[in-house]
């Protein structure tokens, strides 16, 4: 105890002493170092650039819908008068053209006044009209009676159809990338038939049925994935006779809407717009980014093809100033659905 405090510990305080005071005298007469120096920031952020390339661009628009049933045929009256037979009923499967029932009508004729005054009653003038099937299918309802009364253009039953249509809603997006009308579509059914062509192909018409006793409306096409973007257009197609299908199977549609060879394309996140005309921004010396106006064409949903304002090489910024990074739009999209 006693070498402690009679030699180290003023030896461990000279030592201390002498470090301070060498330190003050170099900072009085040297300065800071280089290395004591606390370095400022001088980088910048540096924006992702992607240059405008050739590729060939395959605009396939798949939409996932369902099977409906063509809409079931009615069955008009073709004469004014009184249902004097029924040929067919409820449920008998019909071929276009057969005869369903028989209107009778009766118009009174002026009595026969002759030379002596008698009077003569004529009788009434009777024409009959056999209402036949304007559709093949199944005769779902007749809904007249004997005896009934019914006028031109009255509805005395339905057809249904044995035909069926593939069909789903599109989205404004899908309807901008369909620039050319087809007249086909390829359809894919879950745990269904290969994939087959389905031809008739309509846009923007419903083309499920509707009427009472239908299995589907063209509502249900596509289900959840695009009912809350939907604009109410739909898609449809008849699925070829002979092909094995049942009302409600899940659809998947692929309508091939164009393709361009070797075009200069651009991804889709750098282009403000899709359809026409877009805009894409430029990095420049001053730092803030030059917007260009350039035409757009056809678009698989990941590229765009790119007819005016930029050549191959040149370099834009990869995202729009300002929209959302796709890993935002992936968080912003499963907390909706989470929530």
């Amino acid at each position: 105890m006693g070498v402690w405090r009679r030699w180290i510990l003023p030896i461990t305080r000279l030592v201390v002493l002498a470090a301070i005071a060498v330190a003050l005298v170099r900072m009085a007469f040297f300065g800071t170092t280089a290395e004591e120096t606390a370095e400022a920031p001088t980088g910048s952020v540096v924006q992702s650039q992607v240059a405008a390339s050739v590729a060939t661009v395959v605009n396939d628009v798949t939409v996932k819908g369902a099977i409906q049933p063509d809409p079931e045929v009615p069955v008009k009256a073709t004469l004014q008068g009184k249902v004097s037979k029924l040929v067919a009923g409820p449920g008998a499967t019909v071929a276009a053209g057969d005869p369903l029932l028989v209107i009778r009508q009766e118009t009174p004729v002026d009595p026969v006044v002759a030379a002596d005054g008698s009077v003569t009653q004529s009788k009434p003038k009777v024409v009959t009209e056999t209402v036949r099937a304007s559709a093949a299918g199944s005769l779902v309802e007749l809904g007249v009676l004997v005896g009934q009364e019914v006028a031109v253009g009255d509805a005395v039953g339905r057809i249904a159809p044995p035909t069926f249509r593939a069909t789903a809603s599109l989205t404004a997006e899908e309807q901008y990338r369909l620039v050319t009308q087809p007249t086909s579509a390829k359809v894919a059914i879950t745990s269904g038939p290969a994939p087959f062509d389905c031809g008739e192909l309509r846009i923007g018409q419903a083309a499920a049925a509707s009427g009472a006793g239908a299995t589907g409306t063209p509502g249900d096409a596509g289900s959840a994935e695009g009912a809350s973007s939907s604009t109410g257009a739909t898609v449809s197609c008849a699925v070829p006779a002979g092909t094995r299908v049942f009302p409600g199977l899940a659809a998947e549609i692929t309508i091939p809407a164009g393709e361009a060879a070797d075009v200069l394309t651009l991804p889709t996140t750098a282009v403000e717009g899709l359809a026409d005309t877009g805009n894409v921004w430029l990095a420049s010396e001053s730092g803030e980014p030059e917007e260009r106006a350039v035409g757009l064409g056809i678009s698989d949903g990941k590229v765009v093809q790119i007819t005016s304002g930029l050549a191959e090489g040149d370099m834009v910024l990869e995202f729009v100033p300002g929209a959302p990074a796709p890993e935002e739009d992936a968080m912003t999209m499963q907390g909706g659905y989470g929530g």
